[in-house]
């Protein structure tokens, strides 16, 4: 049975080791507690003091007043047992917490925050954020309630803007790594997935460079998500069985566009909307045809999302009234005619250009 206590203004002993403790006496005054960290020895005092006062009906000094609640976190098991017979005869709540692990080396989570609904983290992510002492976090990551996902933690805005690196890749390593030896259970945060052009895979090899021991929480990527958020799925029984998911960052070969051109499927793009022009262009060039559907979803899974939809020969010369920003999403193959009001009208070689208000109109 779960007991929920509202802790604002409350005194609150936290019995355990300093380390053992820390996280948990972070998340009680996070809450609005006046938690103490106490030994057990001292944690039986106030009690018999507080008992004390209680029986004889003394006026109580500061050190006499009895908390709400007791949180035992670590100690000797008959410290625990007398504690907890004093509490009862205050009639004040104990509870029991796991206690932080002691690490001599910390150790690394890398996890993916989904695509951006807090709904869609993962329960394991969300633990290990309970969890952390440090959360190194980006700009895709979901953050409105990080302090409060986190409250034990240090957190450090690593964010990444399109074009400007506020803080370098290799310096983000370098802060995970050094708070990790420190012995911190650190949380590298970001957006989707961390392996799916995440650079997780770098930060893996900086722990195991450096004997850091580590854990990969996946998250839902946008390049799934995003396009469903929209009412596209990536594959259809006889209109599409695969999907390939590339990155956009950089302008693409002709021996590339040939690739992408020949694949067939459902193309995915991620961080595609500064080379999309190029992208078109050169899959037209390379035999895909200009009716061809094309979805651009911006902002997936935020109050600001928008899907336009348009064909491969139809979006360049909408593109300068559209305004397209990152981050989108874009989706080209057969499967986007399954998100638009009429699929026949996606014929077109001029192309439908429909944004998500529009739709919902």
């Amino acid at each position: 049975m779960q007991v929920s206590i509202d802790v604002t203004d409350a005194l609150v002993f936290v019995v355990g080791h300093p380390v053992s403790a820390r996280r948990i006496l972070a998340r009680y005054r996070a809450a609005g507690a006046d938690a103490v960290l106490l030994t057990p020895d001292q944690a039986r005092m106030r009690l018999n003091s507080a008992e004390t006062v209680h029986s004889s009906d003394a006026k109580a000094g500061p050190s006499s007043v009895p908390p709400r609640l007791i949180v035992w976190v670590d100690g000797d098991e008959l410290h625990r047992i007398d504690l907890a017979q004093q509490a009862a005869r205050l009639s004040i709540w104990m509870t029991r917490e796991k206690p932080a692990a002691r690490l001599p080396r910390g150790h690394v989570s890398l996890v993916g925050g989904g695509p951006g609904d807090l709904g869609l983290m993962t329960m394991a992510g969300r633990q290990a954020l309970a969890d952390a002492d440090v959360v190194l976090f980006d700009r895709l990551a979901p953050t409105e309630l990080l302090s409060e996902f986190a409250p034990a933690a240090e957190l450090i805005d690593v964010g990444k803007l399109p074009g400007h690196h506020a803080v370098p890749q290799r310096v983000i390593e370098d802060i995970m790594i050094e708070k990790a030896l420190l012995g911190n259970e650190v949380v590298r945060l970001k957006g989707g997935d961390p392996f799916v052009f995440g650079r997780g895979g770098e930060e893996v090899i900086a722990c195991r460079t450096n004997d850091v021991p580590y854990t990969v929480i996946p998250g839902v990527t946008s390049a799934v998500a995003v396009p469903a958020a929209a009412g596209i799925p990536l594959t259809h029984r006889e209109i599409s069985r695969a999907f390939t998911v590339v990155s956009g960052h950089a302008p693409f070969s002709d021996i590339e566009l040939g690739h992408r051109a020949g694949l067939g499927g459902t193309l995915v793009v991620l961080m595609g909307v500064g080379t999309l022009v190029q992208l078109v262009n050169g899959l037209q060039r390379r035999g895909m045809p200009a009716t061809m559907p094309l979805a651009i979803i911006e902002q997936g899974y935020s109050p600001q999302q928008r899907t336009t939809i348009s064909t491969i020969g139809g979006i360049t010369e909408k593109l300068g009234h559209l305004s397209v920003r990152s981050p989108a999403v874009i989706v080209i193959g057969e499967v986007v005619r399954v998100a638009s009001e009429d699929p026949s009208e996606l014929c077109e070689a001029s192309g439908i250009i429909r944004s998500a208000a529009k739709l919902a109109t």
